[in-house]
């Protein structure tokens, strides 16, 4: 059992690292500009201009966000504080776990906060949009693409984010070919940009008389949601617009009409879909921000000078250069070959406990030890 001397001195990292993050956040910047905000929504003619009005709210709910989170961490700290005194004074050992208990939650806490400190990147804060793609192996990598589809919506769920569905397109029999989802929410593409590329599953194929060991393939894009703000010069006439029947993971929410959108960049042979609003118009303009996110995010990764410079589709789906593998047999276990970072408990991950691996990845990153994949 843990001792009352080794949980004051886990108290004493604690408390450094509580200090670090008050000036990391900006903590006192962060509340004087939320008064600022507030005085500014008192302001006649506030509500008058409401693409100014919304960035204000905007930038209000993330900079509550943070605030929110550095108070749950100091709340958080002070108990197990009072806690560990309580042992003291009561020499208590049945107190204990319950101590522990209390720091642990403190160190959750202040890597959950630190995550937050390593999103310096232009577009961190920015909404996410996900798109998967099933690899080859029909049935079989349809269904891990879904699996993945559960994942990280789970995900964000779990982490207060709006999760919404763009695009379903249903595999033959089960799973899904392809999909998207938008993540709404501060700092989502900054938490989900480690999870660009390719994902990888072995396990006995539910899908096979024999239950042979099979291997499957899907890749997960992340592109940061552009705001208006964002000029992204793409030619009509480069455009050629289809238009489908809305099928898939809505249900009895999917218009059934030919109300989908699907939009294809001629020059470089990108393909994305929305269906899930109500009206082709909408579907359509949907579809163009997708388009927008996806252009201007491989213009700046081959530092080109505009968007006519991209001849062809850029990344191509390496099939064998997996980011991340997932095993479910002959033993369990979730790898991330950029660092290293495992878990062997694959049902948690399945259903959306990825903050060990996002929280390695932002930790590699901002030290330059990602490896090669």
């Amino acid at each position: 059992m843990i001792t009352i001397d080794e949980l004051k001195m886990q108290m004493g990292g604690h408390k450094s690292a509580v200090d670090e993050l008050g000036d990391a956040l900006a903590i006192a910047a962060s509340e004087k500009r939320v008064a600022e905000l507030e005085h500014k929504m008192t302001m006649p003619g506030f509500y008058d201009d409401t693409e100014a009005s919304q960035k204000v709210f905007a930038e209000m709910s993330s900079l509550k966000g943070k605030l929110e989170r550095y108070t749950k961490l100091k709340s958080l700290y002070d108990d197990a504080e009072t806690m560990l005194l309580l042992c003291e004074e009561e020499n208590d050992p049945d107190l204990i776990p319950e101590a522990e208990s209390a720091v642990e939650a403190v160190a959750h806490a202040v890597d959950e906060l630190q995550m937050i400190t390593l999103l310096s990147g232009e577009y961190d804060k920015n909404n996410a949009i996900l798109t998967f793609h099933a690899g080859t192996g029909g049935t079989e990598a349809q269904d891990w693409a879904d699996m993945l589809f559960r994942m990280y919506n789970r995900w964000g769920v779990a982490h207060g984010y709006k999760v919404s569905t763009l695009d379903y397109q249903d595999g033959d029999e089960a799973g899904l070919k392809s999909a998207s989802i938008l993540v709404e929410g501060a700092n989502a593409y900054g938490m989900l940009k480690s999870e660009n590329g390719v994902h990888r599953l072995v396990r006995v194929s539910p899908f096979d008389s024999q239950s042979r060991r099979q291997t499957s393939f899907a890749s997960l894009e992340v592109m940061p949601e552009m705001d208006d703000s964002i000029q992204v010069d793409i030619r009509p006439e480069d455009i050629e617009m289809q238009v489908f029947r809305s099928s898939g993971a809505g249900g009895q929410h999917i218009n059934k009409t030919s109300s989908a959108v699907r939009l294809i960049h001629k020059p470089t042979g990108i393909v994305v879909s929305c269906q899930t609003e109500r009206s082709q118009f909408q579907n359509r303009d949907t579809a163009m921000k997708m388009l927008a996110s996806k252009l201007y995010q491989i213009k700046e990764q081959e530092h080109l000078d505009k968007i006519s410079d991209i001849k062809g589709v850029q990344k191509e789906i390496a099939w064998g250069h997996q980011i991340r593998s997932y095993v479910f047999m002959p033993y369990t276990m979730v790898k991330d070959h950029r660092t290293g970072y495992e878990s062997g408990n694959v049902q948690a991950v399945m259903d959306g406990d990825l903050d060990g691996f996002i929280n390695a990845y932002l930790k590699a990153a901002s030290r330059n030890e990602l490896q090669d994949v």
